[in-house]
């Protein structure tokens, strides 16, 4: 059974029972508290929630403490609709999917509000504006057009509910925050930083290095290490003029403002994008709640709205700490996009190998080690396969891949024939059918043909050579990104079933979920199981397996 939701201001609603099609079951019944009514009609029946936006309704059920099951999120599904019909970019909302079926002007999406936390109350965006209640006729025919479409394209059913199940996922985690010690964070920051300054000065440790860079170039040069041009401007003066201050270059330079310039850049990094000031706005009552924004990537990977949730530097791991009592369970899926490419290509000799543990290692074969502390037969599978997937061509990646070439052709064959499809300007899509962007009408102007049938200039040829390399990663990245919102739908039902344990982090193939201790063992069996789950659905009997490596720990720096 599936209910449409339609939120109304003042706490109420509408909703309407649906046929699976879309279709109505029953008249739209008006309900004067909307969190009730979804709260009591999910405890006797469970149904699958038909509603516009999860990110907007769903916070405000889980601040009310009830969760349900099952959703399919029209604006989502509208979006990878429109990706698949190569509309990448035109208006999802509800309103502009109702003004689409029916041939009127499309009204633009309302822009997020920047740096609003998911929690924000509904019909209010953030901006003390009125959030528009819905229409639940245009919510029921939307929906009713989505499950026809749908219907016509293979494989898109179950990415429309992966997707869907993700954005639950994401509020939820959101909602629930991932363990964060303050006093582990604020220590760790005083341990590399100094004591936390005031009145916007540098911390301690920063200035130090500020002030022995500036020493190192001399008394009359004055060097902001800050400054990108100041330190440019420096280095010519010292007679070593570099076209950029990026890591590499400057570890090229001789100079003893090198060392200090490279410590100082990583320090600075971590003060300004994961200080005192991040910890301040992000970490409430011992967690840390960021907001995620489910396929925020084309690619269909994930994104947040600051937080900075998919980057957590190493060296901040230490202050995710579980609660007394509880653990961390830590899974991340091994050599995924490489599992992924062997189960889309079905090479025989491929799967057989990604049927074991280490890819790599049962890949080496077909290379050989160069000894004398060079580059080992597994080293070399996997540059190989990694300059397949990612368009490598260059140096030892040229010899690497023909040998690739000549023991996988099929593989190699699948990536080829996406990288030509990207060139062409063609579409490529995942195994699920998510569809990567069309090219731009700037990227067809210049690789347009001439009269001998090549592009007109260098720049044209770069431009293809590129849009080949992304659709070549497009097919197994998304293909992996599918992959893992299978899991995380399997997981999430599976956890529920063990009632307490949270996932509380996701970062493309790797989630946390925090739970009692007791129940560690439940928990690593249940990834284990959503993991194998995923596969099937995804690939079916395919001999190719995707193991988690699984730590237990007490916080995140001790997974790794």
């Amino acid at each position: 059974m599936r209910i449409a939701v339609a939120a109304g201001p003042g706490g109420g609603g509408a909703l309407r029972t649906l046929a699976e099609d879309g279709t109505p079951a029953a008249p739209a019944r008006p309900v004067p508290d909307l969190v009730a009514a979804i709260a009591e009609q999910e405890r006797a029946a469970a149904p699958r929630w038909v509603w516009p936006s999860t990110a907007r309704l769903y916070p405000r059920l889980l601040g009310a403490g009830v969760r349900v099951a099952r959703c399919h999120d029209l604006e989502l599904v509208e979006s990878l609709l429109l990706g698949h019909a190569g509309r990448y970019g035109e208006p999802r909302s509800v309103r502009a999917a109702w003004a689409r079926l029916r041939g009127e002007p499309v009204p633009p999406d309302r822009p997020p509000p920047e740096d609003e936390p998911a929690q924000a109350p509904l019909f209010d965006d953030g901006t003390g504006r009125a959030e528009p209640a819905d229409d639940i006729a245009q919510v029921v025919a939307v929906h009713a057009a989505q499950q026809r479409a749908v219907a016509g394209l293979d494989g898109f059913a179950l990415l429309a509910a992966a997707e869907s199940a993700g954005a639950l996922v994401a509020a939820e985690m959101g909602h629930d925050g991932l363990p964060w010690s303050a006093h582990e964070h604020d220590a760790l920051l005083t341990e590399l930083l100094g004591p936390r300054p005031t009145g916007g000065l540098r911390p301690r440790r920063l200035q130090d290095l500020a002030d022995r860079i500036g020493a190192a170039f001399g008394a009359r040069v004055h060097v902001n290490p800050d400054s990108p041009a100041q330190i440019l401007k420096a280095f010519a003066s010292a007679g070593l003029p570099i076209p950029s201050t990026r890591a590499h270059v400057l570890k090229r330079l001789d100079h003893p403002a090198v060392p200090l310039l490279l410590e100082y850049k990583e320090l600075s990094r971590l003060h300004t994008a994961h200080g005192w000031a991040w910890l301040d706005t992000w970490v409430r009552g011992g967690r840390f709640r960021p907001e995620y924004v489910v396929g925020g990537v084309v690619s269909g990977r994930w994104a947040t709205h600051g937080g900075g949730a998919l980057q957590i530097p190493r060296v901040l791991r230490r202050a995710v700490v579980a609660d007394p009592g509880w653990v961390l369970v830590v899974a991340d899926a091994a050599q995924l996009e490489p599992r992924v490419l062997a189960a889309l290509a079905g090479d025989r000799a491929f799967t057989e190998a990604a049927a074991h543990g280490d890819l790599y290692a049962a890949l080496s074969d077909a290379f050989h080690d160069d000894g004398d502390g060079g580059r080992s037969a597994r080293d070399k599978a996997k540059l190989a396969l990694l300059s397949a997937m990612y368009g490598g061509g260059t140096g030892e990646a040229v010899q690497l891949l023909a040998v690739l070439k000549n023991r996988f052709p099929d593989a190699f064959e699948y990536v080829e024939a996406a990288a030509r499809a990207g060139e062409r300007g063609h579409l490529v899509r995942s195994r699920l059918g998510r569809t990567c962007p069309p090219p731009s009408a700037g990227w067809r102007e210049l690789t347009a043909a001439g009269d001998d049938d090549a592009p007109a200039a260098p720049t044209a040829a770069q431009a293809l050579r590129s849009r080949g390399r992304f659709t070549r990663n497009f097919v197994v990245q998304a293909t992996a990104a599918d992959w893992a919102l299978a899991l995380l739908g399997s997981l999430r039902r599976r956890l529920t079933a063990l009632s307490t344990p949270q996932l509380v982090f996701f970062q493309h193939d790797e989630v946390i979920v925090h739970a009692p201790a007791a129940l560690a063992e439940d928990v690593t069996a249940a990834v284990h199981a959503a993991a194998d789950e995923a596969r099937r659905l995804l690939f079916g009997d395919t001999p190719v397996v995707f193991p988690m490596e699984v730590a237990v720990v007490d916080r995140y720096a001790d997974a790794k």
